[in-house]
């Protein structure tokens, strides 16, 4: 389950800045922006998808795979959102988020 996790964690930092890094250079070229992203997130799926087959065939569901990499796309995402792009966490951003993490705990619920 740890090993599960942590290839979600890092495949997830990849991908954010994957699909948000190029916000911050509103110079670049779109077509540069899609090249970048592309590179990016082949690094993303070299570990995403080691990540599901370790999880699924460790007892994981694809539903609670699935639900297990929301949250962890929107944890790491709150901190690129506040860290890189500069942007305040607000106080429906954690409601939203208690959401959603109620969604896993019903997702694991035996």
């Amino acid at each position: 389950m740890i090993k599960t996790i942590l290839l979600l964690l890092v495949s997830n930092v990849f991908m954010t800045f994957a699909w948000y890094g190029h916000l911050k250079q509103q110079g670049m070229p779109l077509w540069k922006a899609i090249a970048i992203s592309w590179g990016i997130a082949f690094f993303e799926y070299c570990l995403m998808v080691p990540a599901n087959r370790a999880g699924y065939a460790n007892g994981f569901s694809g539903f609670q795979l699935k639900i297990t990499q929301e949250i962890i796309t929107l944890l790491v995402f709150t901190i690129f959102a506040v860290f890189y792009l500069k942007e305040p966490f607000q106080t429906k951003y954690l409601i939203s988020s208690l959401f959603i993490l109620g969604a896993v705990y019903f997702a694991f619920k035996k």
